[in-house]
């Protein structure tokens, strides 16, 4: 399992590599087939569109929720290509990082000019 230090920089210079090669304005599954591309080119293992599975009580419910994208079993990516990201989406990886037992995800919004800007990626610690 690769440290998870090493790894949040691996996910974000794909993030980066994609967002420099496509910019801004397409669809998120755009995006999201892109960072999929990355992830196997840096040898990671990335797997996407991931059933959540929602307890409560001592029920299993028949809803359901998914991660966008999940890199080797530790790091939450929730792809938006959105005018600009509202705090709901925030809370929603930190949902996701607490039904899947995860520490650390990322939520990053792909319709900006500049993903490096405090408004476009944004590190979620669970």
């Amino acid at each position: 399992m690769t440290e998870l230090n090493d790894l949040s920089y691996q996910v974000r210079k794909a993030i980066y590599n994609v967002h420099s090669f496509l910019g801004p304005g397409l669809l998120e599954s755009v995006y999201e087939a892109a960072l999929l591309y990355e992830f196997e080119e840096l040898g990671l293992h990335a797997i996407s569109q991931i059933a959540v599975p929602v307890k409560y009580k001592n029920a299993q419910l028949k809803v359901g929720f998914r991660i966008d994208i999940l890199i080797e079993d530790q790091i939450i990516i929730e792809v938006k290509s959105v005018e600009s990201l509202q705090d709901v989406y925030k809370k929603q990886v930190l949902t996701y990082l607490k039904l899947m037992d995860k520490k650390l995800g990322f939520l990053v919004n792909f319709n900006s000019t500049s993903i490096i800007d405090r408004e476009s990626l944004f590190r979620i610690i669970n």
